[in-house]
């Protein structure tokens, strides 16, 4: 489909939710060190990237149980003390967050983060970057009654804005979870990059220069 179809094709979006980690800032290296710490605590080995990243998207409520049984609430304090420890010092931003969310903040539409990270350390790296008045609502992990791909972070989140979620919501995210979320709540879903192949979002984007493009074209349209 031509960018003009789609650009047509798309609901002009009410409403904005961005997922955080792999969709605006780049976390996976901090994120996959933390669990490598918790892992030793644990006499493992070592995850490959392939593997660790096989694990993302879920929360750390709703992996850790799986990944560690009945030990669990103590392998997520180890792994959120490590990742505390040294988030703020490695977390970057993707290449084209900084203008894509400058642009955005100059028009009028509601914006909120949706993610998986737990809550505490989502709002403190998003004041990291200056952006705590920009976003109405930052949910993370712990947040809501369930985390995603349940639709409940997108209800909470949007509870600031008036606003019901519905197909003039836009949820974004780069991973499978993120769809599903979105999904759930009735949002149409943007996909940002190549991976994971088998989702079926409303609509997907090679990257964050290609999201910002997009939006600002279906914003314009009449």
């Amino acid at each position: 489909m031509s960018p003009e179809r789609v650009e047509h094709s798309l609901p002009i979006p009410e409403a904005l939710l961005f997922d955080w980690d792999g969709t605006l800032v780049d976390s996976h290296p901090v994120l996959a060190a933390a669990m490598n710490h918790t892992l030793k605590a644990f006499g493992r080995e070592r995850w490959s990237y392939d593997e660790w990243q096989a694990w993302l998207g879920l929360s750390a409520r709703d992996a850790f149980p799986q990944e560690f049984g009945d030990n669990w609430q103590e392998a997520r304090s180890i792994y959120l003390e490590a990742y505390g420890e040294f988030h703020l010092d490695r977390i970057q931003l993707l290449k084209g967050a900084t203008e894509l969310i400058v642009a955005l903040d100059e028009k009028p539409i509601p914006m909120a983060i949706v993610s998986n990270k737990t809550g505490h350390y989502l709002r403190t790296e998003v004041m990291h970057f200056g952006w705590q008045d920009i976003f109405l609502a930052m949910v993370g992990s712990g947040d809501s009654a369930k985390d995603k791909p349940a639709a409940d972070p997108v209800y909470d989140a949007m509870q600031p804005m008036k606003i019901q979620p519905g197909p003039k919501t836009w949820f974004i995210g780069d991973n499978d979870v993120d769809v599903a979320c979105g999904r759930a709540a009735g949002c149409t879903t943007i996909l940002v990059g190549d991976g994971y192949p088998e989702s079926d979002p409303t609509h997907r984007v090679s990257d964050l220069v290609a999201l910002r493009n997009l939006i600002l074209s279906v914003l314009k349209t009449p």
